[in-house]
């Protein structure tokens, strides 16, 4: 048979099953029941500026909450993940999570004890719960590595009932006042939102687990892919100088409309990956890092989606560092009944 012949006879075969995968996307069209509405909020982190004055975020908060989300998810590593790093301390580290020393003393608690007395107690939460079983409460999220919810509980209580007891001691008190200054969009816009809104929770969906890579020769990996970055920085140069200036300002709705255009994103996911794919490096270093971020992201989307498995329809709002919103944006808009809402509309 005539190569061309076979070439044409391949494609014909082939073709209705590409045009079945480009289909996909629209499967949901007449879809019945509702729909889930995802919101990205691309951030700046906090953690990372000295000068970061949280009364400034009190305008975001107020748009936010026009968006009435029912579930909001945070970059933060959740109790599962730090559980299982710490029983493979050779894969993932020693360090992976902050310890539960504390909250396990108070509490009596390990993280899987205290995760499965979180689900009990809020599969019985009353609608008026008193405030030693916010108390209680807190102490479990503590106890189960979801310090950003329980700082939740810790807002919900009145000022006067913000003390010791119910599992929380001295130790726990502390940690959670801590909490009330600390530098971190999870805490200032996540657990803060949340509060505000009535929500018992934030949900962490952070995923390391894809991107733990085992390499012989760590220092390398990294220098190779902080050269890769290096490359071409002019544009994201331009747009770090304008953050700068716009966090100076006592207003940060303006710092967060500016962060989440979709020019300013694509600065971001142009930085992340074009240098390193471009790299050369005999080892591919750079590229193995892109691996380990795009699998980091698909793991971080599905934890997302896991939160409303059981409950379609609902508004979610995602609050993640902002070179990871152009990924999120674009898998959770192929996610079958997700719709995902333009977050400018949100902040006007």
């Amino acid at each position: 048979m005539h190569k061309r012949t076979i070439l044409v006879a391949c494609l014909a075969w082939t073709l209705p099953f590409l045009a079945h995968a480009q289909d996909l996307a629209t499967l949901d069209d007449d879809m019945v029941g509702p729909r889930t509405q995802m919101l990205v909020l691309g951030s700046v982190h906090l953690s990372e500026r000295k000068d970061f004055k949280g009364e400034g975020l009190a305008p975001l908060l107020d748009k936010l909450a026009a968006f009435g989300p029912q579930v909001i998810t945070i970059e933060a590593i959740g109790g599962e993940q730090c559980d299982l790093a710490a029983r493979h301390p050779a894969v993932y580290g020693k360090d992976y999570c902050r310890g539960t020393d504390k909250a396990r003393a108070a509490t009596g608690l390990d993280i899987p004890a205290a995760l499965a007395e979180v689900n009990k107690s809020l599969a019985a939460w009353p609608a008026h719960p008193a405030p030693a079983q916010r108390r209680h409460l807190a102490a479990l999220f503590l106890a189960a590595s979801d310090p950003a919810s329980a700082y939740v509980q810790w807002l919900r209580l009145p000022a006067d009932e913000r003390r010791v007891g119910d599992g929380l001691d001295d130790a726990l008190v502390q940690m959670l006042r801590a909490l009330e200054t600390r530098n971190n969009e999870s805490f200032q816009i996540g657990a803060r939102l949340a509060a505000m809104l009535g929500l018992e929770r934030v949900h962490p969906i952070d995923d390391h687990t894809g991107d733990s890579h085992q390499l012989a020769d760590t220092r390398a990996f990294g220098e190779a892919v902080m050269a890769a970055w290096k490359t071409d920085r002019s544009k994201l140069e331009q747009l770090i100088a304008e953050q700068e200036r716009l966090m100076q300002a006592p207003d940060l709705l303006p710092l967060y409309r500016a962060l989440n255009q979709p020019e300013s994103l694509w600065v971001y996911a142009e930085n992340n990956l074009r240098g390193p794919l471009r790299a050369r490096s005999p080892q591919h270093y750079p590229q193995i890092w892109v691996n380990g971020w795009e699998i980091r992201n698909l793991r971080m989307v599905a934890n997302i989606l896991e939160t409303v498995r059981d409950r379609p329809g609902l508004r979610v709002l995602n609050i993640v560092g902002a070179s990871h919103k152009p990924w999120f944006d674009q898998w959770l808009g192929q996610m079958p009944g997700v719709s995902v809402v333009d977050v400018q509309d949100v902040l006007k």
